[in-house]
């Protein structure tokens, strides 16, 4: 029950990603039923593949995971070094400075660090689908920007430096954040200090 209710939240939060990549689709939905609706539409399904991907994994998780292999107790230190520069990373997409300037699309490659790391360090079923499919999500959108030939949004001004050093402590913050409290309170496993996978 909790990999299905996973996958449906999966299709649902990442399909609503995906028709944002088909401009055409996406154009004709917003002159079909405005603007608006449109935005109130993705937002709700947003909202609601989260919370169904995030009940479906923690019931995944407490029924009993189904490892497919087993990696090395090491590869939680992948997770822990590669999550810092992964949240710096998504921060800068909102600050932007010299590092949105050198990855074009810091969002993306935040995400893609923190799939990729944790596809590493966890072997079971459950993850490998939830890290792999955001994964190919986050790549399939990379390219896809490449080929787009609309603007998409207003774009937000560059700044210099003085972004970087805010997205950098602003990055760690959230990192820390995360990995002292939020990570063992939402997820139910410690990030510092265990030698416990990292999911």
């Amino acid at each position: 029950m909790g990999l299905t209710l996973e996958i449906l939240g999966l299709i649902i939060f990442l399909g609503a990603h995906v028709v944002v990549s088909l401009r055409e689709r996406r154009d004709a939905l917003i002159a079909n039923i405005g603007r608006g609706p449109y935005l109130g539409l993705f937002s709700v399904a947003s909202i609601v593949g989260l919370l169904l991907l995030g009940y479906g994994f923690a019931r995944y998780r407490a029924d009993g995971i189904v490892p497919l292999w087993y990696p090395p107790a090491w590869t939680r230190h992948i997770v822990v070094a590669a999550m810092w520069p992964a949240s710096i990373a998504v921060v800068a997409a909102y600050i932007p400075g010299n590092i949105k300037r050198i990855l074009k699309h810091p969002m993306l490659v935040g995400v893609k660090l923190w799939a990729v790391a944790h596809l590493i360090a966890n072997g079971d079923l459950g993850s490998i689908i939830l890290f792999g499919s955001v994964l190919a999500w986050a790549v399939y959108d990379r390219i896809s920007l490449k080929r787009r030939s609309d603007p998409g949004g207003p774009p937000i001004p560059y700044g210099g430096l003085s972004n970087d050093i805010i997205a950098v402590v602003v990055g760690t913050i959230i990192y820390l954040a995360f990995g002292l409290v939020l990570h063992p309170l939402w997820i139910g496993v410690p990030v510092f200090g265990s030698a416990e996978v990292v999911t």
